[in-house]
């Protein structure tokens, strides 16, 4: 193990930090906006309709194809997974000093905090794609959770994965399958002057009705991604009452259960990867070699089917549905096996080591992200260009942003102890303002909170 991976530091509240685990956050959260930019340069009806509305030239293919095989999801899963080790070590921490109840009070208003500066992510600075407040929500879930054993938290973290795996297999792939080849034998039988029976009509009544919903969502679609690239094209009101809508129709169609659901579930498998010694580099480098050409096999398998479905452009079904979480999971731990086996290396330290300074600054680095893209170049009232990049100079510009905020983010560390969203959540849950500077440490509160959530 290198120097890297067993290094620690403590923050103004005294709480510990493992490089490896910042190096992970660090990498997760600088990527999650290649996940976003899209949605804030863009369209956000149109990332979940028809992606060729984003632009579809062949530069824009490969940056699509890119991030879809190698990057889609996995920016979220790989935080997922490192709150739920950082809900490991906040409890273990705090429960040597206090008991149960104590314990689950900290950590419950620790979240609740969180998800309220989500709430402002959302409504104050317009970004309706937050995930502070789901994760804020999924903390509370997962917590009930932490003191099972390992096996445990990834069985229960792995019910997702499984109910879409049996659910969009069955429901979604099998059944969607045989009912079409019911339908064209009956067709078929219709078109040689057989009479259909009674339970035949019935299969081709509803097929008609699922032709004309499915008819009638695509028209809706796309006069929502129209009604979207007007609002957002206007002004400064126009521009706020569309993010605003966009994040209470997500609200509205009840998708925010998926997405708690989604992060407690990963949350726990995070937790028990941590426990296990996997998430901070504990195990040996042959096992990080296996574990990311096996993960990696498989992620990157079903990623390329998958992304091949979607380029056919029609109403499925689609073997992606069933298998997309499954293959999110693979993809990030086969991500998370890789920067561990770098960071085992001399080289793969030093190529790693300035992304210490992005996890220690991940939740300020995050809110940057959307003032740079919100509140400078998409926004109509300022630089204007929402709607004028495509896909290629979409992941280009995150990539510059990236690269801008992990320079930012070295810089402060030299100077600071912690990063100024950071500090203004950790000093709420501590009812204590935290010094800044380097050297201007207090004693910490007798319970203590950790950096890592």
């Amino acid at each position: 193990m290198s120097d890297v991976t067993m290094t620690t530091a403590a923050e103004p509240d005294g709480a510990p930090r493992i490089a490896v685990l910042d190096i992970l956050r660090g990498v997760a959260i600088l990527g999650i906006l290649f996940m976003n930019i899209n949605d804030m340069g863009q369209s956000i009806y149109a990332s979940f309709d028809d992606i060729r509305h984003l632009g579809w030239s062949q530069t824009d293919r490969i940056a699509w194809w890119l991030r879809e095989v190698f990057a889609n999801g996995t920016a979220r899963c790989m935080l997922e997974m490192l709150f739920g080790a950082g809900m490991v070590i906040l409890t273990d921490r705090v429960a040597d000093k206090a008991n149960g109840w104590v314990v689950m009070r900290r950590y419950y208003v620790r979240n609740l905090i969180l998800f309220a500066f989500g709430l402002v992510h959302v409504f104050i600075l317009l970004w309706p794609g937050d995930i502070l407040h789901t994760y804020g929500i999924a903390a509370l879930v997962a917590f009930l959770f932490r003191r099972l054993r390992p096996q445990w938290l990834i069985m229960i973290g792995l019910t997702l994965a499984l109910f879409q795996l049996g659910g969009g297999g069955y429901f979604g792939y099998y059944l969607t399958l045989q009912t079409r080849a019911q339908v064209a034998a009956i067709e078929a039988k219709v078109a040689a002057g057989a009479k259909p029976t009674a339970q035949e009509r019935k299969l081709l009544k509803e097929k008609a009705e699922k032709d004309k919903k499915r008819a009638e969502a695509r028209a809706k679609s796309h006069n929502d991604i129209a009604a979207e690239d007007k609002a957002r094209e206007g002004d400064f009101r126009s521009w706020t009452k569309a993010q605003w809508a966009s994040f209470l129709d997500i609200e509205s169609q009840f998708l925010e259960i998926l997405f708690v659901w989604e992060a407690a579930s990963v949350m726990l498998i995070g937790a028990a990867l941590y426990k296990l010694g996997i998430l901070q580099g504990r195990r040996s480098r042959r096992f990080y070699a296996w574990t990311a050409l096996i993960a990696y096999a498989v992620g990157i398998t079903l990623r390329v089917i998958g992304a091949s479905e979607q380029m056919q452009f029609g109403d499925g079904p689609y073997t992606f549905w069933a298998s997309y979480e499954f293959a999110r999971q693979a993809m990030t731990l086969g991500h998370v096996a890789l920067i561990n086996l770098l960071v085992g290396s001399a080289f793969g330290a030093r190529l790693l080591r300035p992304f210490v300074a992005a996890g220690r600054t991940a939740l300020s680095i995050y809110i940057a992200q959307t003032l740079i893209c919100l509140w400078v170049l998409y926004p109509p009232f300022m630089l204007g260009l929402y709607g004028k990049m495509t896909w290629g100079p979409l992941m280009v510009t995150a990539f510059f942003i990236n690269a801008a905020l992990l320079v930012g983010a070295n810089l402060w560390v030299r100077h600071f102890d912690i990063a100024p969203v950071e500090w203004a959540w950790r000093s709420l849950v501590e009812r204590r303002v935290l010094p800044w500077r380097k050297g201007a440490r207090v004693k910490p509160h007798a319970e203590g909170s950790p950096a890592l959530a």
